[in-house]
């Protein structure tokens, strides 16, 4: 009697044992509406198309040789669904306790940082809106060359006069511009 239960609790035992597993990400099909993993498992075990869930909102493709937590519904192997892809090897660290960051392998980083919100970019930062306000107290910018390419530039505010440019004829004794652009006017 004590021999059949152990071997009817055996199958459930080996169930349970086989419901969470650690894996290394081997492949990645991110063309798909569900991301897809090929993943190895154990020594001897590999799984194709093991989809991925992500965080609405927030979406990566991991490198091959990231780390994922892989669960199995009932234990079987064969439906698993990677909820969480780790790669210590780019892992930013350093944070202070609450702090978030999004970051990459190249070291782009968002940072929600307990004195500002900073934005690291290797390469390029690229801001693609058709509006863009900034209201603060202070404003830095320092750089080898600004490039402004508008046709309407008001410095100070809405409207004034025209600003005269190097080149622009002016009438030194009125002051005012009697050729040139006025694009650009302050107020």
């Amino acid at each position: 009697m004590i021999g059949q239960v152990r071997e009817m609790l055996g199958g459930i035992e080996g169930r349970v044992r086989g419901m969470v597993a650690r894996a290394i990400v081997r492949l990645v099909d991110d063309a798909r509406q569900a991301q897809e993993l090929q993943l190895e498992l154990l020594a001897d075990e590999s799984q194709d198309a093991v989809e991925r869930f992500q965080n609405y909102g927030f979406t990566s493709v991991p490198h091959p040789g990231a780390e994922a937590l892989v669960v199995f519904a009932g234990g079987l192997r064969s439906h698993g669904v990677a909820l969480v892809v780790e790669d210590r090897r780019y892992r930013l660290t350093a944070l202070a306790d609450g702090e978030v960051a999004m970051f990459d392998d190249l070291g782009n980083v968002v940072k929600l940082g307990r004195e500002a919100i900073a934005i690291t970019a290797v390469s390029r930062l690229t801001i693609d809106a058709p509006a863009i306000e900034v209201t603060c107290d202070t404003a830095d910018v320092s750089a080898d060359r600004v490039t402004i390419d508008s046709d309407n530039v008001q410095l100070g505010g809405a409207g004034g006069p025209a600003v005269a440019r190097v080149g622009d004829d002016v009438n030194l004794s009125t002051g005012k511009i009697v050729s040139g652009s006025a694009k650009v006017t302050a107020a």
